[in-house]
């Protein structure tokens, strides 16, 4: 291979090396300081601008008891915002939280806070399973309506004790609560392939360096 051709070779790699390091760092760092996610309060009950998308399932809840709380922003490090749309019932001691995904999607997954640390998560999307007895159960149910939702949540949280204010403050509370506590455990589980991506292209480009050296 000539001179040029290699030349070419290697600014490719480090192209694709700059690259997956950009994209992934965010990542990384979630599994590095999963409390540094921020999670503030956006707007009440009263201005909280739903989108269309998520209408339908926000019908139902309401339906189903469920009385809209507020809006909330998560923000990590290196990443723009997911903005998400916060309901409660009070009386079965959970909280439903809707949100657009990746594919703009609506998702939507219900929570409740344990006594005296804990949580019980139950996902109407693929959400990979996590159980540690009597402090922390999250899993999905792929494309589940609202109401099959809440009753496998219900189901869920037998023999468990909810606890916690149901209001606005109180879900932000929960989330902040989350990312500082057991959440970090899924956090970690779930962005971890970011963390070996974003050391790979920190290897792709210390063996060019180094390469380029020894020549």
């Amino acid at each position: 291979m000539n001179v040029f051709g290699e030349l070419a070779t290697v600014v490719a790699g480090l192209v694709l090396a700059v690259t997956l390091f950009w994209l992934n760092l965010w990542r990384a760092v979630l599994v590095l300081f999963p409390a540094s996610v921020r999670v503030e309060p956006e707007a009440p009950a009263d201005q909280m601008e739903l989108p269309e998308a998520c209408e339908p399932q926000a019908r139902q809840l309401r339906a189903l008891g469920f009385v809209p709380l507020g809006s909330h922003e998560e923000k990590p490090r290196l990443r723009a915002a997911t903005r998400s749309y916060d309901y409660a019932h009070p009386g079965e001691r959970v909280f439903a939280t809707l949100h657009l995904g990746p594919d703009q999607q609506p998702r939507l997954y219900l929570l409740t806070p344990l006594a005296p640390e804990g949580f019980v998560i139950t996902a109407g999307y693929r959400r990979a399973s996590l159980d540690i007895p009597g402090r922390y159960r999250a899993g999905g149910l792929e494309d589940a309506a609202p109401d099959r939702l809440l009753r496998a949540h219900l189901k869920r949280l037998e023999g468990l004790t909810p606890t916690g204010d149901f209001t606005w403050e109180g879900r932000v509370a929960t989330g902040r609560s989350w990312y500082r506590g057991l959440g970090q455990k899924e956090i970690r589980r779930q962005n971890l392939p970011g963390l070996l991506w974003t050391v790979a292209a920190l290897a792709i480009v210390a063996s060019a360096f180094l390469g380029g050296r020894a020549r």
